[in-house]
């Protein structure tokens, strides 16, 4: 049997159970299976953080529109804090998914599922047969907006506590775009408008890290940098989707989480993606999104990418997985390749 083939018949194997990388730990494993295997990474780790924090509350909002510029173009991460969601939703939520996880396998049996057409899905690894490695991780999707599930769809551990976190997360969303769009000069409401998303977060235990190329290093070379958790914050990462609107302006970076040496406690976290919802039947998936005209055109600045379909983008990352290959190089106009 070939490599290739002894690898299939492992992640099939894995996949079959139904169970995750839970089930592996619930069942004794001693060491951690070859198909999550990941070569070494080269790529140093930052002795300082760079991630900014930003006071949503502050009364000087073109100070904030300021701040989120600089962080969001630079960066492509920063924290957020008096955002509007109440620390008890935020607790509550990622008690309710804790509890999901931590049920024994039958009791999550249900829900496992590789149908992107369900609106609840449980599995472990989203391109378990794509990737190059798979990563220590199981994930349960949910479907909140515009048409969310009905309550009994719903896993009873999140039942009637993660659709009212969504909604709080969506409002945020639609605050966070504001200031971007602010920060790119455009109409308050254009991002928003466009249904262009950024990824909110919840997470307790720290271990998420993003790729940058810090300045004060000097050596041109990217490193990883840790942002720390931030009691009460919100960590919110640009999406490929707005660096290509935003022509460049808006960076969306690589990130990643960390092992949780822990033996006490797993680490969980809450994403929120608010995004165009290929889903539903009001979806439009068959719009076209590019660089904004006012920031090609109007500035002189040429166009980076082609403008595609939000079908178009996902067929690409879900078919390549997480390679640790950008997905936006694929979009990219060759005149403006490096």
């Amino acid at each position: 049997m070939s490599a290739y083939d002894a690898r299939l018949r492992d992640l099939k194997a894995f996949d079959n159970t139904k169970a995750g990388v839970k089930g592996l730990v619930d069942a004794g494993a001693t060491a951690v299976p070859r198909i999550f295997h990941h070569p070494p990474d080269p790529t140093p780790v930052a002795s300082a953080g760079a991630i900014p924090v930003i006071d949503l509350a502050c009364a000087d909002r073109d100070q904030v529109v300021a701040r989120v510029r600089a962080a969001a173009g630079s960066v492509g991460f920063f924290q957020v804090v008096n955002h509007g969601v109440p620390v008890r939703a935020m607790e509550e939520t990622l008690a309710a998914v804790r509890r999901f996880h931590e049920q024994p396998a039958a009791a999550k049996r249900e829900a496992y599922t590789r149908d992107p057409g369900r609106k609840v899905r449980f599995n472990s690894n989203f391109d378990l047969f794509e990737s190059p490695a798979a990563n220590w991780r199981d994930t349960l999707f949910v479907q909140a907006a515009p048409d969310p599930p009905r309550p009994e769809e719903l896993p009873a551990a999140v039942r009637g506590v993660l659709l009212e976190y969504a909604e709080l997360a969506r409002r945020l969303a639609v605050s966070v775009l504001e200031l971007l769009s602010s920060a790119l000069e455009l109409e308050r409401g254009r991002l928003g408008e466009m249904g262009c998303a950024d990824g909110v977060s919840v997470d307790g235990m720290g271990g998420l890290q993003a790729l940058l190329e810090l300045e004060d290093e000097g050596d041109g070379r990217r490193r990883w940098v840790d942002v720390p958790p931030v009691a009460g914050a919100l960590v919110v990462n640009v999406g490929d989707l707005l660096q290509l609107v935003s022509n460049g302006r808006l960076r969306s970076v690589e990130h990643r989480v960390v092992a949780n040496r822990s033996r006490e406690a797993a680490r969980v976290s809450v994403a929120a993606f608010c995004n165009v919802d290929l889903g539903c039947e009001t979806s439009r998936s068959d719009r076209l999104y590019g660089p904004i005209a006012e920031l090609t055109s109007d500035s002189g600045d040429p166009p980076l990418y082609r403008s595609i379909t939000v079908a178009e983008f996902l067929a690409h990352y879900d078919g390549k997985g997480l390679d640790g290959r950008p997905a936006l190089h694929h979009f990219r106009l060759p005149a403006t390749l490096p």
